[in-house]
């Protein structure tokens, strides 16, 4: 993880705002540009949210199966960061899942385990059941990950990155790697789950940390119009601090696939759908308004918040993903700001698999170095906190469970 002294966070962020303005004199003539031509991309989200449209970008899988994957599309996945990939899984196969993992909890008394757990991340649940479940190595979860749609999927969003440059290879796009996240069953009524707006992958890290530094160069040097965010160099190199939420494995997407049918006002996902929103973000403390010591929204360990105080234009572009039926998939850059709607209105179970993409390179096989103990023990995974469930659940999957390339996706046979 990354070494950063906390004791002197507040000192190193003073120095680092400092130096930048020393070195960018007419830098609030730059943000202004960046922000009129952010608020023209924030109005059109606007506009179509109005409209009853949506500017998340929509693909189906068959598309990436026979590989005609439109440009256009691609460009405006590119420029949202995210999309909404529909019928990766076929329908019948998703809801059996979901019926599969409400046995699966029950049947292994899950409900009273849990009261006595630990983690408490996302919120202190008032609800008798639970919202997200700390479940890692249910069978419906490992076929879902290892599944040959899923690996298509995943390569091909990859593949929108820059994987390679000069002879060297940051990825390999088309090898997985698992990273074991949990699912979420939120039942209707719900208001214990909703998650503030915010980017995962480190806060404070992405001005203090080398690599960060590196990977946000050209925004640092206020050229954004020059930034790459589908650039792997330095990226897979960055580090979080060490805390539970923190994710240590290197991710190209966020994402997770539907179980049930779920949409705007079903306590679900909600997006900024603007890739270019991390220059905003990453630029904002360096104003005159803002303390010296604070890096609006950012503290160490944490996820980095994006709140009405320091960016209220972005706020105006958050919007709910568009309707999805089990067997879908959602995704987004992990520079995206994203959130969970505060009450789930709807009248079934809004129920996921949380998987996203994380390829093959040096930091994530060393991830699945430490996640494949969890695995064989039914140990939680090890990015979250140890309540170890599983531990005697029957029905766990085991490693005859597991296909051949789910063997090398979890580290256990070499590509």
């Amino acid at each position: 993880m990354v070494n950063l002294d906390l004791d002197q966070f507040q000192e190193q962020t003073v120095l680092l705002k400092k130096q930048f303005r020393d070195k960018h004199p007419k830098f609030e003539n730059r943000f202004k540009w960046l922000e009129e031509k952010l608020t023209e991309q924030i109005e059109v989200i606007e506009e179509q949210n109005s409209l009853g449209k949506s500017t998340i970008p929509e693909l189906d899988f068959h598309r990436i199966e026979n590989g005609n994957v439109e440009e256009g599309v691609i460009k405006q996945i590119k420029k949202s960061g995210s999309v909404v990939i529909r019928n990766v899984f076929p329908w019948e196969r998703a809801e059996a899942w979901f019926e599969s993992l409400e046995d699966y909890v029950q049947e292994n008394d899950y409900f009273s385990k849990q009261k006595e757990g630990l983690d408490r991340y996302f919120s202190d649940l008032k609800s008798d059941r639970p919202q997200i479940y700390g479940i890692y190595w249910s069978k419906a979860q490992i076929e879902a990950r290892q599944d040959e749609a899923m690996a298509k999927t995943r390569s091909f969003l990859n593949r929108l990155w820059d994987f390679e440059s000069n002879g060297q290879k940051y990825f390999h796009p088309d090898r997985e790697c698992t990273y074991a996240d949990r699912i979420r069953m939120r039942e209707p009524g719900d208001q214990s789950l909703g998650l503030s707006p915010h980017m995962d992958a480190g806060s404070v890290e992405r001005w203090l940390d080398p690599a960060y530094e590196r990977t946000y160069s050209k925004i640092f040097e206020t050229e954004w119009e020059k930034y790459n965010p589908y650039s792997g160099a330095f990226r897979y190199e960055a580090e979080g601090i060490d805390s539970p939420a923190v994710c240590r494995a290197f991710r190209t997407w966020q994402g997770w696939t539907a179980l049930s049918s779920q949409g705007p006002g079903d306590g679900t996902l909600q997006l900024i759908p603007c890739i270019d929103t991390i220059a905003y973000i990453l630029m904002r403390p360096m104003l005159e308004d803002v303390p010296e010591e604070v890096l609006c929204g950012a503290e160490p360990g944490r996820a980095q918040a994006v709140t009405a105080e320091w960016h209220s234009l972005l706020l105006r572009g958050l919007v709910s993903i568009p309707r999805v039926e089990p067997g879908d998939t959602v995704w987004w850059h992990s520079d995206v700001v994203h959130g969970v709607e505060d009450i789930h209105q709807g009248n079934q179970m809004s129920s996921v698999i949380y998987i996203g993409a994380a390829p093959l390179c040096e930091r994530n096989q060393t991830f699945l170095e430490r996640q494949k103990p969890c695995f064989l023990e039914g140990r939680s995974s090890p990015d979250f906190a140890e309540e170890d469930y599983e531990m005697d659940f029957q029905g766990r999957a085991l490693m005859e469970d597991l296909t051949p390339l789910g063997r090398k996706q979890m580290g256990f046979d070499s590509w």
